[in-house]
């Protein structure tokens, strides 16, 4: 083990870092080693992480001196911030400025940070189709991973962003096909017609990074834009359908619709489905399947997802 190089992953217990960890850890002769960051060593995740031969340590982003021990001997690291864990984007922020100061000072040579597209950069503040939402944000979980990419840059820390997109197990949590008044099962979503949702099991996080890591310096400083299908609502629909062996209708719901709807979110959900489709070719045209394919073999298509996930699908 002492001639590994470490790779210190946040988020280990979480579903993008778990990824990570178990891609590294799966395989042994890749040269890398785990150290997983977690602020509880003694939950069962953590603990299942360490028989799996990740070396398990406690770090808090909220606790700065942690997580520069945390780093400190390590080659690289897989960098995520949970955004929904408190739902602000100025704290996600400051979470993203002591990973960047904590990586600086460890001067680790390879660092991938899982982050998103800032909205802003197409749809200016003043464009008025979409709520701005706390103060300055049109999707504040986009904007404040993808202002915080130049934090890494300004640092000097060699960086590759890995820009993730809907996971496919937003099929299983709430969002999937709902049995209507009419008694068919319907996907409702905030998603135009015609329009291409990107999505991607988020395990394909974790092996793509691990994938960045082993090629090395020729990621540094690249942006890899991450997907593992692209479907419209009714390609989703039927194939979720096909997969339940029932049939399944798409129903998009209007933007607006959406963000007055009293579920948790709304707004920023409904913002979010609406930059995915006001700017579908430039957020799903930078998402290359067959070079990502290239890049991650085990990439899993929405019909691979659904054949390993098909029977975790609840309806009533």
């Amino acid at each position: 083990m002492s001639d590994k190089k470490i790779i210190a992953v946040t988020g280990a217990t979480g579903a993008q870092g778990g990824g990570a960890a178990r891609a590294i850890l799966a395989d042994p002769d890749s040269g890398f080693t785990v150290r997983a960051l977690t602020r509880n060593p003694d939950s069962p995740a953590a603990k299942e992480l360490a028989g799996l031969g990740a070396e398990v340590v406690r770090a808090d982003f909220h606790d700065e001196p942690t997580v520069h021990k945390a780093f400190e001997g390590a080659y690289g690291a897989f960098l995520v911030t949970n955004f929904w864990a408190h739902g602000s984007a100025a704290k996600e922020t400051d979470e993203i400025n002591v990973l960047v100061r904590a990586a600086k000072a460890a001067g680790l040579r390879h660092v991938v940070w899982s982050t998103l597209e800032d909205t802003r950069e197409l749809l200016p503040l003043d464009d008025g189709r979409m709520p701005v939402l706390q103060d300055k944000y049109n999707v504040p979980h986009f904007d404040a991973k993808g202002e915080s990419n130049q934090l890494f840059e300004q640092a000097g820390v060699p960086t590759t962003h890995l820009n993730t997109t809907f996971y496919f197990q937003g099929f299983l949590q709430g969002l999937g096909p709902q049995r209507a008044e009419d008694g068919v099962l319907a996907l409702t979503l905030p998603l135009e017609d015609g329009k291409l949702l990107a999505g991607v099991d988020v395990a394909d996080i974790g092996r793509t990074a691990f994938a960045i890591l082993k090629g090395g310096e020729q990621f540094i400083g690249r942006t890899i834009s991450l997907a593992g299908d692209h479907l419209t609502g009714a390609q989703y629909a039927e194939k979720l359908g096909a997969a339940i062996g029932e049939p399944v209708r798409f129903q998009s719901v209007p933007y607006d619709v959406f963000r007055t709807l009293d579920i948790p979110a709304a707004d920023e959900i409904g913002n979010m489905f609406q930059y995915y489709g006001d700017f579908d070719q430039e957020f799903t045209g930078a998402r290359d399947l067959d070079r990502l394919w290239e890049l991650n073999p085990e990439l899993k298509s929405f019909d691979a997802w659904l054949a390993e996930n098909a029977s975790k699908i609840q309806v009533s």
